[in-house]
């Protein structure tokens, strides 16, 4: 029977990932329960290394307690548009923080999605986007976005200064240069060298854009008292990297960290009130629920008061499996110390069968199959969290060695 979508035409690029949707139970899941960090599909219970709730603030008492009193007062959700009307809510957090990552100004939106969506290509205009070549594929939507409004798009080299200098010296003179680009990279885990991009863009005229998506709340500015290496306050990679925000926008969510959603640009005040006028989610989207916004303020207070307690405690059970990968001499891409493991699969071997053994051992992590990533970084990325319990982080350590003698890890 015709079911009147013949038009429809099947690419076999996503034949690998469709054999997964359709027959690995770590894909398209329905999760059914949660205790702590416990999932339970059905009737099994895994240790879950998918979500990127790094802080824990998902299953914090003190967040989860600040959503009934804003619910009752403004509903579950105020529809308006921000042009039109904005809950008290909305300039509460944006006071609070442009004050925590020391920013000229900020301006929050519903997802991340929407704002390289609307705001990459506004800043860009007919002019240049020079991208990184392993930025978030939602940054390379949005470069795309723009290049069918007039503006010209090129790549460079993962982390390469040396050649982007080279692409800003040879670019016209007279047209808008942005430079787009990770903050901690999604897949790696790795921060760039993002006090030298800001000074070549500095040196060409170039507006640095930054994705810090997996680093806001993660890593923050350098100073005395420091309880781990990722910093304080978690107030995000610029401030991480003792830089200023002269020609650099940031861009963040809270849907990690904080795990809430909704989004935010760092940037000046002229360009934030530009950008209420101009960019399609403040004009035309709905915003994000009330609980959300609730969620986020109560996530800013408690990272306040014990947020640095929290990242400290997020390092030590990090470094517990990196250290254990690393004694094993398994293959990371992750040269540093922030939670995002991603373990590419030896030669050959097949991530249909590695997550079943993953989900067999009670193991839930992210699959990264081909085309969501290159054929030759094929395997699986497990993201620690604060709230993970040592005996889940020895449960992926025990499955991690079961697979490295079984010489189906890329070995380093």
């Amino acid at each position: 029977m015709s079911d009147g979508l013949e038009f429809v035409k099947r690419d076999g690029k996503w034949a690998d990932l469709e054999r997964l949707r359709s027959g690995n139970p770590m894909y398209d899941a329905t999760i059914e329960e949660v205790k702590g960090r416990r999932i339970r599909v059905g009737d099994h219970w895994l240790a879950d290394f998918a979500s990127c709730n790094y802080l824990g603030f998902d299953l914090e008492p003190e967040i989860i307690e600040a959503i009934e009193p804003e619910v009752r007062r403004w509903g579950t959700h105020p529809s308006w548009s921000r042009l039109l009307g904005n809950p008290a809510l909305y300039p509460q957090i944006e006071e609070q923080l442009t004050a925590l990552l020391d920013a000229p100004d900020t301006l929050v939106l519903p997802t991340i999605t929407h704002i390289h969506m609307s705001v990459l290509p506004i800043l860009a205009g007919k002019g240049h986007i020079f991208l990184d070549s392993q930025a978030h594929k939602t940054i390379y939507d949005g470069s795309m976005y723009a290049r069918g409004l007039g503006a010209t798009v090129s790549r460079f080299a993962a982390s390469d200064v040396s050649e982007l200098r080279a692409m800003l010296r040879a670019a016209p003179a007279g047209v808008s240069k942005i430079v787009a680009m990770d903050g901690v990279n999604s897949m790696t885990g790795n921060a760039p060298d993002l006090a030298a991009f800001a000074a070549v863009c500095r040196e060409y005229g170039a507006l640095l854009y930054v994705d810090d998506a997996h680093g806001f709340g993660v890593i923050g500015e350098r100073g005395v008292n420091e309880k781990s290496p990722y910093g304080l306050k978690g107030n995000a990679i610029v401030k991480y990297a003792g830089e200023t925000y002269d020609n650099i926008v940031l861009v963040g969510g809270f849907s990690k960290s904080y795990s809430s959603l909704l989004a935010f640009l760092a940037l000046p005040t002229w360009l934030k009130n530009h950008l209420k006028v101009s960019a399609p989610p403040y004009l035309y989207s709905g915003p994000a629920p009330t609980a959300s916004l609730a969620t986020v303020l109560a996530g800013l207070s408690v990272n306040e008061k014990r947020g640095d307690d929290i990242r400290a405690e997020l390092y030590r059970k990090t470094m517990k499996v990196l250290d254990h990968v690393r004694s094993l001499g398994v293959y990371t891409p992750n040269t540093g110390s922030t939670p995002v493991i991603e373990l590419p699969l030896a030669e050959g071997e097949d991530i249909d069968a590695v997550g079943k053994l993953l989900w067999d051992r009670g193991i839930y992590v992210t699959l990264a199959a081909y085309p969501l990533v290159p054929r030759d970084q094929v395997g699986f990325r497990a993201q620690v969290t604060a709230a993970n319990a040592d005996d889940e982080l020895d449960e992926l350590n025990a499955a991690i060695t079961e697979l490295h003698a079984a010489g189906k890890l890329r070995l380093a």
